[in-house]
């Protein structure tokens, strides 16, 4: 399927460390949640050159998911795949994490 034609194609994977985990929290809905720093660095290839990239990024685990993301260690490695969304009052990106490889 081409991801250009699919009006919901909203889909992270990203090999990231936790660098921060938050207590869990509730949301008004009752569900567990649970918030994090993630932390990533790679190199890809981007017009035919090496570019080293690293980046720190906020994220959220909601539901079932976060006892597997609170299992994790800090500094721990992981695949995280999930969607962005804004932050509540529109500054920044946030990462739901919606399930991980470890």
């Amino acid at each position: 399927m081409n991801p250009l034609a699919d009006p919901v194609a909203n889909q992270l994977v990203l090999r990231a460390r936790v660098q921060e985990l938050a207590a869990i929290r509730y949301t008004p809905a009752g569900l567990p949640a649970l918030d994090l720093m993630l932390t990533h660095e790679s190199q890809v290839e981007e017009a035919g050159a090496r570019r080293k990239v690293a980046l720190d990024i906020k994220a959220v685990a909601v539901g079932e998911i976060v006892k597997r993301v609170q299992a994790l260690g800090l500094m721990e490695e992981a695949v995280f795949t999930g969607f962005l969304s804004a932050q509540r009052q529109g500054r920044g990106t946030v990462f739901h994490i919606t399930g991980l490889v470890h």
